[in-house]
């Protein structure tokens, strides 16, 4: 009888009954180590992303990665949108799949530029080699997905190649001329520079060779008829000439990634930060109230009154918040003022575009980039 009573006992008791030991959910002060990162005067702690599953086992709290959980927290929020900058909001995401997407957008995403330029005539003071760099970094208003990638062994062709023309001079005897990116011309018939001038003086019945092989006119193409390609930005200065001076030449813009040179990154920038969070831990009036708001250089408080001839210090942009920690120098009087932190699983992600591809498309590509590689990963494990 003795022995039976224990064991209804210990089906009676266990840990998990205890108060002060929850039931699938963590403890404040471990929930807030998960969940941010906490940014003292010295120094930020609890950086760590927690992503063991059995990190929490002896609390009773599932810490496991689970798709549905994912499917459900996962959302992609557009704070701003312009024709050359995005920002949005990524929640509930690791901040390694964030740092995939920009690796991804300066790296691997690919667009037009130009890779190799013929000059048949450049009496200017800039070396070719300088002219040819110049040339290369002027983003291209073309879209890649259009064209093909050209290999070593292949024929530069409508489907692989933009052409451009530039031939300007400056007259003798006027003033100087500055030459921009508005010169470059679009050759939609391909190259017009002979490879052998004597083959074409020989056989004239024959079409002399150019350094372009095109079946086609690409202006004849349905994607180019409203969609001429062309440089994105019409000023940029790549050369002055002086009187008398020319320059004569072809660039021929092939398709390519930043991973290979940075004039195919389709980003200016691409980077995110984890999301600002500010938090009063007491009331802050009056004056206290005021010298917090002259402490925030980007204006992150305001002061409303409260009644009575009281004020109070409140936070009003979070999102402002650049870390500078002024808020809580100047004392531990402060630090018990304010808190600073970081939401681990908030990022709020900025795009700025070079003009090839929107901003918005950028993205989309990136994302299939990024789903081209777990496709591969996965087929090479099974």
């Amino acid at each position: 009888m003795a022995e039976n009573e224990g064991k209804e006992e210990e089906k009676k008791f266990s840990i998990w009954d205890l108060p002060d030991v929850p039931m699938g959910k963590l403890p404040p002060h471990l929930e807030l180590q998960r969940t941010r990162v906490v940014c003292n005067v010295d120094a930020p702690i609890h950086t760590e992303s927690i992503q063991y599953s059995g990190a929490y086992a002896s609390m009773g709290v599932d810490n496991s990665l689970r798709l549905d959980h994912f499917s459900n927290n996962f959302r992609v929020e557009v704070v701003r949108l312009t024709e050359e900058v995005m920002e949005f909001d990524m929640i509930g995401i690791d901040a390694a799949i964030a740092n995939a997407f920009r690796r991804i957008l300066i790296a691997e995403v690919p667009t037009m530029a130009i890779e190799k330029v013929l000059i048949a005539n450049n009496t200017s003071i800039v070396q070719d080699e300088v002219l040819s760099h110049r040339l290369g970094l002027i983003p291209i208003s073309a879209d890649p997905r259009l064209f093909e990638y050209m290999s070593d062994n292949d024929q530069p062709n409508e489907k692989n190649t933009i052409v451009f023309k530039l031939h300007v001079r400056c007259k003798k005897g006027g003033p100087r001329f500055t030459v921009k990116s508005d010169e470059l011309k679009w050759l939609p018939q391909g190259s017009e520079f002979v490879k052998d001038s004597r083959s074409a003086t020989s056989s004239s019945n024959s079409k002399p060779e150019t350094y372009t092989s095109f079946t086609c006119r690409q202006d004849s193409l349905p994607d180019f008829v409203n969609n001429a390609p062309g440089p994105k930005y019409l000023d940029i200065i790549t050369a002055i000439l002086g009187p008398g001076q020319e320059i004569e030449l072809e660039a021929h813009a092939v398709k390519g990634i930043g991973k290979t040179h940075a004039k195919w990154s389709p980003v200016g920038t691409a980077w995110y930060r984890m999301l600002p969070e500010v938090v009063l831990l007491k009331e802050v009036e009056d004056d206290v109230a005021e010298e917090l708001k002259r402490r925030c250089p980007v204006n992150v408080f305001d002061i409303e009154d409260i009644g009575n001839g009281k004020k109070s210090a409140t936070v009003a942009r979070p999102r402002d918040c650049t870390l500078c920690r002024e808020c809580i120098r100047g004392g531990e009087e402060w630090e018990k003022r304010v808190a600073l932190r970081r939401v681990k699983d908030h990022f709020i992600f900025t795009i700025e575009s070079t003009g090839a591809l929107p901003p918005e498309v950028l993205f989309t590509e990136a994302v299939k980039v990024l789903e081209d590689k777990c496709e591969r990963v996965i087929t090479d494990l099974s």
